[in-house]
This record gives structure tokens, sequence and C-alpha cells, in this order.
């Protein structure tokens, strides 16, 4: 399985790929995960990203392609990968198929994941993530007046990219830049979809996921 998520922010790209990585023994590639841990090690590519990052824009092309390049020649992507935060443009999914192709490879399918706006400026605000375990939790799903970490009790507090004003343009972003790789896929045979309704749990989603990719 040779697997790339598409979706606005907050549309569960994450947790699809989560469930499918744990179902089907495949290399999760994350190009949000990678970054955030250059921020927190305050490298030279997290301090470049954070500025892009914390205004909700997009890290240019040039920071990210040859961070994807080096992920894809780890041993464990020899099984297969799922690939959630990239591409993000048009040059992004070129530079991956000249990469691919380099090594022989080729994409099985890419899934669309289709989430109403509302839905995710709601699900994204409500976003904590805790300062000791890194742990990401919602306050929709927690007690009312949850300040702490259920798992360590570590303090929660919001990303700066959780803002609603941050997540706006963000959705913004993303239709302009990434929303035309879904036609850019279909035109290539590889696209598929489902669209998450309000009342879904993840497992809902990933049923209807399997059944896109025919598994």
């Amino acid at each position: 399985m040779r697997l790339i998520l598409l979706g606005a922010p907050g549309s569960g790209k994450g947790t699809q790929a989560d469930l499918l990585k744990t179902k089907y023994g495949v290399a999760h590639i994350s190009t949000g995960d990678i970054l955030r841990k250059n921020l927190e090690a305050k490298t030279e590519l997290g301090l470049r990203a954070k500025t892009f990052m914390d205004k909700g824009e997009l890290v240019p092309d040039a920071l990210i392609i040859d961070m994807v390049e080096e992920r894809l020649r780890v041993d464990d992507v020899a099984k297969g990968f799922l690939m959630d935060g990239f591409p993000r443009t048009i040059p992004q999914a070129e530079a991956l198929d000249s990469m691919l192709s380099a090594m022989g490879l080729n994409l099985d399918a890419v899934l669309l994941i289709k989430v109403a706006d509302e839905l995710v400026v709601r699900r994204l605000t409500n976003r904590r993530t805790c300062r000791a375990c890194g742990k990401i939790s919602s306050l929709l799903d927690v007690p009312n007046g949850t300040t702490n970490c259920l798992e360590c009790g570590g303090e929660l507090y919001q990303r700066d990219d959780d803002k609603e004003s941050v997540i706006r343009h963000r959705l913004e972003v993303y239709r302009e830049q990434t929303e035309p790789l879904a036609a850019w896929y279909e035109d290539k045979g590889l696209l598929r979809a489902v669209e998450v309704q309000e009342h879904y749990m993840p497992e809902d989603t990933f049923r209807e996921t399997e059944a896109a990719l025919g598994l």
C-alpha cells in the first residue's frame, strides 16, 4: 500500500493514517509530525518553518521536499507508506512523482477526506496539546473545565495554529493551493473520496476509507 491522504486541516487525516498503519503495518509519513519534532529541537529547519506554521501558511516546498525524500529511504517504507501532509501543492506532487519514479515505486491511490469548514473550525478550536507528553485532546471529549492532560496530568494548551483566525486562514490556503491536487490526481485515475458527517466517529470514517480503497 502506497497511499496519499488529502484533506483540509482537521479533516482527520492523521487519525485515519494511524488506523491504517495499525491494521496494515505500513509506515506513516507525517510531515506535520516531522516538522513539530524540528520545532521542539529548535533545528534550523524548525526555526525557518515556525514563521510559516504560526501564521497558518504552508511551509515552502524547498524545506519539505528534501525532508520527504530522506524519509522515503528509511527501511520501513519498503512495506508501503501512508503520506499525510505531503504533497500540498502540485509542484510538490510533481517532485514526489520524480522521487518515486527514481526509486522504482508508484502510488496505489490518493484518498480525499471531505469535511465541512465549520466542522473543521469547531474541531480545531477545541483541540489542546499536553506540554508534558505531547498528547492531543479535544475539549469536546473531556469533562467541562478540564485544564490538565488525562494521561499524565500535564498542562493543556492551545497551539497558535489552532486559534480560529489562523484556522480560517489555513482553510483559505488549502482551497487555493492544496485542493487543486484532487483534480490533478483524479486525472491520473488515482483519486478516491470519503465525506465525513458531523456525527461520525473515527471508526465510521475508517469503514468508509477501507471501502473507498477496496480493502
